[in-house]
């Protein structure tokens, strides 16, 4: 992703490209050009084209920000605060006996069972992201390693020197 929160500008960076784009009308209004523009606020002339055109069409007002892009999250914050909660206690609170891990399909299942919301995983990937939480590998390990057989396997039976059939290459 581009930005830091996951795909979008937080507030105060849409305050302050809406900043730019009016000090751009400003510019406009005295008959700059808007290659001019792009030199002076150090932006694409692609972007000081398209704002010109929409300053022409609509003045100052077609400039504004028209806030945060994307679907807005189908959960209060109530009820995210709530998943929150269900996702600390591990899957097994939930059914899945088989391993410990929270997969998006798995996340996605409480969510509709809780709530009535259906998510895509893509989906649950952003809310996940948005609530805090990330990608996880986990350590696969048996359920029977014996810890303490291992430690000792090492201490003991470690083989030293080099083996009187490896030759140099």
């Amino acid at each position: 992703m581009r930005y830091a929160d996951g795909g979008g500008l937080t507030a105060a960076g849409r305050a302050k490209r809406e900043a730019v784009r009016f000090e751009a009308a400003e510019m406009f209004e005295q008959g700059v050009r808007p290659p001019e523009a792009a030199r002076r606020l150090r932006v694409s002339r692609k972007s000081a084209y398209a704002w010109h055109a929409a300053w022409r069409k609509g003045g100052r007002a077609a400039l504004v920000s028209k806030g945060a892009g994307g679907f807005p999250c189908q959960l209060s914050d109530g009820q995210a605060e709530r998943l929150q909660v269900e996702l600390e206690a591990d899957p097994a609170a939930h059914g899945w006996m088989e391993d410990q891990r929270w997969t998006l399909a798995r996340v996605a299942e409480p969510i509709h069972r809780l709530f009535g919301h259906r998510y895509t995983p893509r989906e649950v990937s952003y809310l996940l992201h948005r609530l805090g939480w990330s990608p996880q590998v986990p350590a696969h390990r048996a359920v029977e390693r014996d810890e303490q057989t291992i430690v000792r396997w090492r201490t003991e039976s470690r083989v030293r020197g080099r083996p009187s059939s490896w030759a140099r290459g």
